[in-house]
């Protein structure tokens, strides 16, 4: 199934998406179930499975805004250089534990809804990337056992300004500048996506593809990666890890490629959605 959060005259909410739309699914399948993110805790998603069976759309994307895919995660994991290409293109050395640092949650924003280009910076650079939404929560997750703990894949646009991540060697300033991450736009379960090895992922500015591969390319796999999060921190459902953006980033190329007011950046990931965010300038 496909899940998305939005809002609707004023009201924040949650539903199925379904051919044709979207069926509410707010306060629905419990009467204190009001977002994505409590369906998920409440383990309702076969649940919601079974509403929507039959039933048909009650509202036209058109009529919603949608948020990001889960609005108020408690923790957001980003994974930093977890292809081989985007290793190489940034000349880091081989290592043996993923790069991580983390995201605040009001710096998400939905498909569709624009991206903002700092005034502090001409440095805004695109990284396309897989969401893993965790399900059932954990500490010391065994690799074999993490797939289980998986509630659903997104797409995720981690916008980095780049001048402001490399003011130290801690990335979390370039990373956290408001509306500078794409998620959506929506939460797709396991069930449909399958081996997500096989999933290839694009990036395209302006419609030219400027990053491509497949999820088997990643250096550390996703079970990997939440066997590795869960031995330092507490996974929670609705979590949030991002797993790495492939080579081609703009920073990387010459000359250097970065996004700017007008531009639209989208994230293709078949099977799982097309995220499509254009940049606008700050005020």
């Amino acid at each position: 199934m496909k899940f998305v959060s939005f809002t609707r005259l004023g009201r924040a909410g949650f539903g199925a998406l379904v051919e044709g739309g979207i069926v509410d699914l707010t306060g629905r399948l419990s009467y204190d179930c009001l977002t994505l993110k409590q369906a998920i805790l409440d383990d309702l998603l076969e649940i919601a499975g079974d509403y929507v069976q039959d039933r048909k759309p009650e509202l036209a994307l058109s009529d919603v805004a949608l948020l990001p895919v889960i609005p108020d995660p408690a923790k957001i994991l980003c994974i930093g250089v977890n292809y081989v290409a985007h290793r190489e293109e940034t000349k880091r050395p081989e290592v043996g534990y993923p790069t991580v640092f983390t995201r605040f949650a009001d710096t998400q924003i939905g498909h569709g809804q624009p991206m903002v280009k700092p005034a502090r910076s001409n440095s805004l650079d695109f990284e396309a990337e897989l969401a893993v939404v965790i399900g059932r929560g954990g500490r010391n997750i065994a690799e074999e056992d993490a797939l289980d703990h998986i509630a659903g894949y997104s797409c995720y646009h981690d916008g980095s300004v780049r001048d402001w991540q490399r003011h130290t060697s801690q990335f979390v300033p370039g990373k956290n500048y408001p509306a500078t991450a794409g998620f959506g736009p929506a939460l797709v379960t396991p069930d449909e996506v399958g081996d997500y090895r096989k999933l290839s992922i694009t990036g395209r500015l302006n419609g030219e593809v400027v990053q491509q591969a497949t999820l088997d390319d990643l250096i550390f796999s996703i079970p990997q990666l939440i066997a590795y999060l869960s031995a330092f921190t507490a996974l929670s459902a609705g979590d949030v890890i991002v797993t790495g953006t492939p080579g081609g980033v703009g920073e990387r190329r010459e000359p250097p490629l970065f996004m700017k007011a007008g531009d639209v950046f989208e994230v293709d990931i078949p099977g799982v959605g097309l995220l499509r965010n254009p940049v606008i300038a700050e005020i």
